[in-house]
């Protein structure tokens, strides 16, 4: 019998274009979903997507069930949200406060679904450059946080994974490296946001430990940072998809950082009063889902 979860499933592919990343979504293991597209396809006598594409195409079957999914689902959906307002009043305000200031480019499409979903609730950036976000949390400032996790103190909620690079200028010293270990640090500028070094990955997880020293500049802006560092003014450590259109225009050059690269989580921490509203669960999902299909080289937490 075809059920909601399948047609979900199948959403899930074409959002996130492969099978590793739509188990991801869906917080299944990958055999798991390879089992469940099996028991479906052994039902409709054939396959419903074509393994090998890139991205994902869809046989007419699956064409046909994805046709089916779009008019249901939102209407799921809808009705699942009206119903968590009846018995919740989610009705409110969605305060975000950021402590990745490079989820700008992502956040935007992000709180334009979320406003669609949930036009009673009022959600706005906290604005400014905050070093510390948690103590807007604390205070009262913000509703949620993105970034790091904070504790027991508050609620977290996983997002995803993503590779840190480290970009410098066309012809930079270090560009004829295929990957940089914390000695090639030794004597540069390091441009950063300002915030405390315990936050800023690079700094923390190699450079310190390696005893390596380094001269530090700071930009509140990832455009001024990126800007600093094609004029040669030093080298930035950021995330992979906050360089993706300078790396492809080549305005800058990017590398990894050791052989297995450097690789940070990134978390909603919203305070435990909060934790159970359905439009701050929601939240967290239209991230999940934008994301995933969005950000190249990501991978969701579960």
């Amino acid at each position: 019998m075809l059920e909601i979860r399948h047609l979900r499933t199948l959403s899930a592919l074409r959002s996130a274009g492969s099978l590793v990343r739509a188990a991801q979504l869906l917080n299944l293991t990958q055999s798991a979903l390879s089992h469940q597209i099996k028991l479906l396809e052994d039902r409709y006598g054939g396959p419903l997507f074509e393994r090998k594409s890139v991205p994902i195409g869809f046989t007419a079957t699956g064409s046909r069930l994805l046709k089916l999914a779009d008019l249901l689902l939102p209407e799921i959906e809808q009705c699942e949200r009206e119903v968590s307002r009846l018995s919740q009043g989610d009705q409110g305000q969605l305060r975000v406060a950021l402590e990745c200031h490079t989820c700008f480019d992502w956040l935007m499409p992000v709180m334009d679904e979320f406003r669609r979903r949930w036009p009673e609730v009022e959600i706005d950036l906290v604005s400014g450059f905050h070093s510390e976000p948690a103590e807007l949390l604390r205070s009262g400032e913000a509703d949620l946080v993105i970034g790091s996790p904070y504790g027991p103190d508050f609620a977290t909620f996983p997002l995803f994974r993503f590779e840190i690079l480290v970009v410098m200028a066309q012809k930079h010293r270090l560009q004829a490296l295929r990957r940089l270990a914390a000695s090639d640090f030794e004597g540069e500028t390091l441009i950063t946001y300002p915030v405390p070094e315990a936050r800023i990955d690079l700094i923390r997880e190699v450079l310190r430990p390696a005893g390596v020293q380094f001269e530090r500049r700071s930009a509140e802006l990832t455009v001024a940072i990126l800007q600093l560092v094609a004029s040669r003014r030093g080298v930035a450590a950021l995330p992979n998809w906050a360089i993706k259109n300078y790396v492809d225009y080549d305005y800058v050059v990017a590398r990894p950082v050791g052989e297995q690269g450097l690789w940070s989580d990134l978390f909603v921490s919203v305070p435990l009063a909060l934790q159970q509203k359905a439009y701050v669960l929601d939240f967290v999902n239209v991230i999940r889902e934008q994301c995933a299909g969005t950000l190249d080289g990501i991978k969701l937490l579960s």
